[in-house]
């Protein structure tokens, strides 16, 4: 298997013309299309429709070009979008593809073992998984944690990956609690854990993140429960990345990693971000794969990076690094836009690009106040 990555940038919400262009070009095989991962330019909430006017451009487009339907296709390619490009962020999507027959613009020599930090062996995997539908009365509980732990596994066992040490980043969508949901709940007899659609957002990401940890072998299934639910933050997983929308309602999971069983150029790598102004971890994260930040990364290196995804929390403790902030106080501007808007500029001050995935609502992914960063890369 080979995968291969392009990342492209879009004028509007619907417009899905760059990949079209490469699709009718030759540079990409439609049928290789396995998940896509992207920044609108909604406000990221309940309400961001940006989202699913993405999902439905994707998909019409790509029924035309595989003779598949649009129903089927939404079944089998995740498409992971998170709203909000606040600051220096630039809307764009990220489309991870995969196939058996190598390409002269892609090809590599085998995988290698080991890497810079024993880490980043092999050549770049991909795996995708999608759980049955989630009952509104099950997101954001335990049944929720283990149809995502179930998930995870079948993607990498998709990826071909056979330890989760090579694991290097897990994306799960996840759905959320809506009124209409909540009452076909109720009618059915069924308790929620909450009927507040934000609230149940936060939720879901914390089931996603602990079922990823749980499937990594992070956490274990006797060492939390649901009272550890936006309480016991000493308890996450270093490799989730986790969104929830109302355009979902199932869990979609994105594994990548490394794997001899891969061929190509590409790799992944990952670190945890302590806090949203740790650029060492971005430094080091480059540094896995060869590429020096002296201080920005040089213009022939910046041709190496294939996708940027980041995952950041406002500090709920009100503090940074011994100064107080104030992003949990504004009622003009919600904490999560504040916090992308200024972790993409410490990103994109290192890397001098500024199509970065970074997205908020990293409730248990990374640590407390902080949470992570991964990079693919081709080899040098």
């Amino acid at each position: 298997m080979q995968a291969y990555v392009r990342r492209l940038s879009m004028a509007h919400p619907g417009d899905v013309s760059a990949l079209e262009q490469l699709i009718v070009s030759g540079d990409v095989a439609a049928q290789d299309v396995a998940a896509v991962i992207g920044k609108t330019e909604g406000n990221g909430g309940v309400n961001d429709f940006t989202r699913g006017y993405f999902t439905q451009s994707l998909m019409l487009m790509l029924a035309r070009h595989t003779g598949r339907s649009r129903e089927e296709l939404q079944q089998a390619i995740p498409c992971v979008l998170s709203g909000g490009t606040e600051g220096v962020l630039s809307p764009h999507y990220t489309v991870l593809c995969r196939r058996r027959d190598g390409s002269p613009a892609e090809a590599g020599g085998p995988a290698e073992a080991g890497g810079p930090t024993g880490g980043v062996g092999g050549r770049l995997a991909l795996g995708v998984a999608m759980s049955e539908p989630l009952g509104a009365e099950d997101i954001g509980r335990m049944a929720h944690v283990e149809s995502v732990a179930a998930a995870v596994r079948r993607a990498m066992q998709d990826a071909r990956i056979d330890s989760p040490a090579d694991v290097h980043f897990v994306q799960v969508k996840c759905p959320c609690v809506t009124a209409a949901r909540a009452q076909d709940a109720i009618h059915r007899g069924k308790t929620l854990p909450t009927l507040d659609a934000n609230r149940s957002m936060a939720l879901a990401r914390v089931a996603g993140a602990f079922g990823v940890g749980l499937a990594l072998g992070e956490l274990k299934a006797e060492g939390f429960g649901e009272e550890s639910f936006l309480r016991d933050y000493a308890l996450y997983s270093s490799r989730a990345s986790v969104s929830s929308g109302v355009e979902v309602d199932c869990n979609e999971v994105i594994v990548l990693g490394n794997s001899p069983h891969w061929g190509g150029r590409l790799r992944v790598a990952h670190r945890p971000m302590r806090d949203a102004l740790d650029i060492g971890a971005v430094v080091d994260v480059l540094a896995d794969l060869g590429i020096a930040a002296r201080p920005q990364v040089a213009p022939q290196d910046l041709a190496r990076l294939a996708a940027i995804f980041v995952k950041c929390e406002p500090d709920r403790r009100g503090r940074i690094r011994g100064h107080r902030h104030t992003m949990l106080d504004d009622t003009d501007i919600n904490a999560q836009r504040h916090i992308r808007g200024a972790v993409a500029g410490l990103v994109a001050g290192v890397t001098g690009d500024t199509r970065i995935f970074v997205s908020g609502g990293a409730e248990h992914q990374g640590p407390d106040g902080g949470g992570l960063i991964a990079v693919i890369a081709e080899a040098a």
